[in-house]
């Protein structure tokens, strides 16, 4: 078993670019993704002492990455997500609370969380399925793959502008999927 020491001091310069070039693929936007980025260091900081080093330092942050983009589709394909980046304000105070800062912890997972992404993992199967099959090839190619958008283009014989609009066409679709069969 590898050593489970991690060095947080040294995540910016070992794994940012890393954990960017994985992030933009997936959200399609850099403030989005730097966002995302700056909540996984956050994150892996907090649970810093469930890292068991079962898997390298870069494999545990991508895995709290890929929850935090989750979650990010979470909140804007849903009413309650959305409500939850509102501020609310308190009668007996001028100040705001964000929603979320009296959210549980996310990574105080139980059974029925890990049951909860299991369930949505099979929604989101489910959900491409009614994807048209030269859709939900691309959209697995460029988002859960990752492959780059040249290689894309060659293998279908379309121009970038059409491999985005199949793409934004394709998340459109899940979205409005899983807004019926999940949410």
């Amino acid at each position: 078993m590898s050593t489970n020491k991690i060095d947080p001091n040294k995540w910016v310069d070992k794994y940012s670019d890393y954990l960017f070039n994985f992030t933009i693929v997936r959200v399609n936007d850099r403030e989005i993704a730097h966002d995302l980025i700056s909540e996984t260091f956050l994150a892996g900081l907090k649970s810093m002492k469930n890292f068991k080093g079962e898997a390298t330092e870069r494999t545990w942050l991508i895995s709290i990455l890929k929850r935090k983009i989750i979650d990010h589709y979470r909140k804007s394909n849903s009413k309650k997500g959305r409500a939850e980046v509102k501020i609310q304000y308190n009668d007996d105070s001028n100040e705001g609370d964000w929603l979320e800062e009296n959210a549980p912890d996310r990574f105080d997972k139980t059974a029925e969380d890990i049951m909860e992404n299991e369930e949505l993992g099979i929604a989101i199967l489910n959900c491409m399925e009614h994807l048209n099959e030269k859709q939900a090839k691309i959209f697995k190619m460029k988002t859960i793959d990752g492959f780059d958008t040249e290689a894309i283009c060659n293998e279908f014989n379309i121009t970038p502008s059409n491999l985005w609009v199949i793409i934004h066409r394709a998340r459109t679709s899940l979205a409005q999927c899983l807004e019926k069969n999940w949410f």
